[in-house]
């Protein structure tokens, strides 16, 4: 395990990139397989790279937000703006002030590199998206800012493949009913 804490702290931007570009496209994978109900390659070559690409994209943005919104909830204690935390309510705060603020963005970056992939305009859903900053990622990033910091990111990266699944048996039950 050391050499993945060594590792993840001298090359932070680089493992977020690999682990997201990993994990990331795994979940979209195993989406489709579920909405497919075929287990084979769901993309040509092409569009698995450039979905790996994407999610290395999107990790790098994730990686900042992460940093960026740990010191910001620092400093709002700091300045008496919140009071003194404990472990999990500082967790919350973190997770709650980066899913708020930076995840819609986040959403629409998604969706807009998606469709450059894809070249489609699709922009149906996007709520759901958005939703989803609330019922699984502020819970789930909840949980993620409680562990060490070395673990973050790959236990984000993870939580982007328990998402894909949910949203592709979501997806299936939708098509079912449409």
């Amino acid at each position: 395990m050391n050499w993945y804490i060594d590792l993840v702290k001298t090359y932070p931007i680089l493992t977020a990139m690999v682990q997201f570009a990993i994990l990331g496209t795994f979940g979209d994978i195993i989406s489709k397989w579920i909405i497919e109900k075929k287990i084979f390659l769901p993309y040509t070559y092409l569009t698995l790279i450039l979905k790996m690409l994407e999610w290395a994209v999107i990790a790098v943005t994730i990686k900042y937000a992460f940093v960026g919104f740990h010191g910001f909830v620092d400093i709002l204690i700091e300045h008496k703006m919140l009071p003194e935390l404990n472990i999990f309510t500082k967790s919350f705060a973190i997770s709650s002030s980066m899913n708020l603020q930076y995840g819609p963005f986040l959403v629409i970056f998604h969706r807009f590199l998606d469709n450059l992939i894809s070249k489609k305009n699709n922009w149906e859903k996007i709520d759901k998206g958005m939703l989803s900053l609330l019922w699984f990622w502020i819970p789930a990033h909840t949980i993620t800012f409680m562990l060490p910091k070395p673990f973050q990111i790959g236990l984000a990266a993870i939580f982007s493949v328990v998402l894909g699944i949910i949203l592709g048996f979501y997806n299936k039950q939708n098509i079912k009913s449409n």
